[in-house]
C-alpha cells in the first residue's frame, strides 16, 4: 500500500509536531533558553499561518478544491498571489509553523521534524499532485513549474 495522497497534510504536521515534542522531552539537557526565543516562535507562527492562509484564499478565489487528497478534482491552476513565489504555500506555511513549534520547544532535537515533514510532504503529497496536475493542465502547468519553485 502506498502512502501517496493518503494522509492529510495537517495530520502529517501534527504527527511531526508530536515527534518534535517527544524528541525534546527525551533529551531535556539540550534545552536552550535564549532571550527572545518565545517572540521568535510567535513571529514564525504568525508567518506560517499567514503563508498558509494566503494559499487557501487564493484557491477559494479561483473556486477550486482545497482538499489535498483530491488533486484530480482541481478545476483551476492557481498561479497568482502567493503562488507566484511558491507552488506549495500551504505546505510551506505548515513547515514554518513547525519551525515556530521548534523555537517554542527550545531544543535543537525538535528541528529534525522540519526536514522530516518537508520530505514526507514532498514524496507522498507534492510529487503525486504534480503528476496529476501535469496530466490535467499540460503545458500550462509545465510552464508554471519552470517559473516557480516547489517550496520557495
Amino acid at each position: 500500500m502506498t502512502l501517496e495522497l493518503k494522509l492529510p497534510p495537517p495530520a502529517v504536521s501534527l504527527i511531526c509536531g508530536a515527534g518534535m515534542w517527544l524528541g525534546a522531552r527525551a533529551v531535556p539537557t539540550l534545552n536552550i533558553d535564549w532571550p527572545g526565543l518565545g517572540a521568535l516562535a510567535v513571529l514564525l507562527a504568525l508567518a506560517g499561518f499567514g503563508i498558509d492562509l494566503a494559499g487557501l484564499l487564493a484557491f477559494r478565489r479561483q473556486r477550486t478544491t482545497v482538499n489535498p487528497l483530491s488533486p484530480h478534482a482541481a478545476s483551476a491552476l492557481v498561479c497568482t498571489g502567493i503562488y507566484r513565489i511558491s507552488r506549495n504555500p500551504m505546505y510551506l506555511g505548515q513547515v514554518v509553523f513547525l519551525a515556530a513549534w521548534a523555537a517554542w520547544l527550545g531544543n535543537p532535537i525538535a528541528l529534525i521534524g522540519l526536514p522530516a515533514c518537508a520530505a514526507y510532504l514532498t514524496r507522498f503529497q507534492i510529487l503525486p499532485e504534480e503528476r496529476i496536475l501535469a496530466e490535467k493542465f499540460g503545458e500550462t502547468y509545465a510552464d508554471y513549474r519552470r517559473r516557480v519553485r516547489r517550496w520557495i
